[in-house]
């Protein structure tokens, strides 16, 4: 017995995904809550590509995701330096307010 997941599965997990970061971007105030949200919409448009790229047996798009990788790694690391320097700065109370 064989089992497969279709596409369509893999496209509606990657939208809830999106829309949970979407949530969370609009509605939280904390920075790292934030910054983790759009890692969250992030990895929805990776788990996106790879699925296109696994169905229509191209790799072009599991190649993509090694450079949207490298974005998200470099605005976390950029996010986080922005994030100790605020907080050393605000006494440690890092809102959206507080910019």
């Amino acid at each position: 017995m064989s089992f497969s997941i279709y596409l369509d599965y893999y496209i509606i997990l990657s939208i809830l995904l999106f829309f949970i970061g979407l949530i969370g971007l609009i509605i939280r105030n904390n920075i790292i809550i934030i910054l983790m949200s759009i890692e969250i919409m992030f990895s929805s448009i990776n788990l996106l590509l790879v699925s296109f790229s696994y169905f229509w047996n191209d790799s072009s798009g599991q190649i993509m995701i090694f450079f949207t990788m490298f974005i998200a790694a470099i605005e976390i690391a950029i996010g986080l330096a922005m994030i100790i320097m605020l907080n050393n700065k605000n006494n440690n109370k890092i809102t959206i307010d507080n910019l």
